[in-house]
């Protein structure tokens, strides 16, 4: 299925790399790859996370890093709406 990121998400990935960028570039890398892996699994097999109390959109946790990605399909393709940490306050979708 194809994966398209709305700007909200591909700002969270740049500013996941910019934080953590800034104390370990190595690490920085690292991270971005981690997310980037179980979004092309949710490529794959759209449906296999759990949704969210939000209607149509599921949450795919990345553990190792404890990042979440929300995301929704919408014929034929899966749009990956928000990126952020789990330590953060939940997701008030607008």
């Amino acid at each position: 299925m194809k994966v398209r990121y709305r700007e909200r998400a591909l700002a969270d990935l740049d500013e996941i790399f910019q934080y953590i960028d800034q104390r370990s570039p190595g690490g920085a890398r690292n991270v971005i790859d981690a997310i980037h892996a179980p979004i092309e699994a949710i490529a794959d097999y759209p449906l296999s996370a759990p949704r969210t109390s939000f209607a149509g959109i599921h949450v795919k946790v990345i553990g190792q890093y404890r990042y979440k990605v929300f995301y929704r399909v919408n014929a034929g393709e899966v749009e990956i709406l928000h990126v952020r940490h789990a330590a953060r306050r939940p997701w008030e979708e607008k």
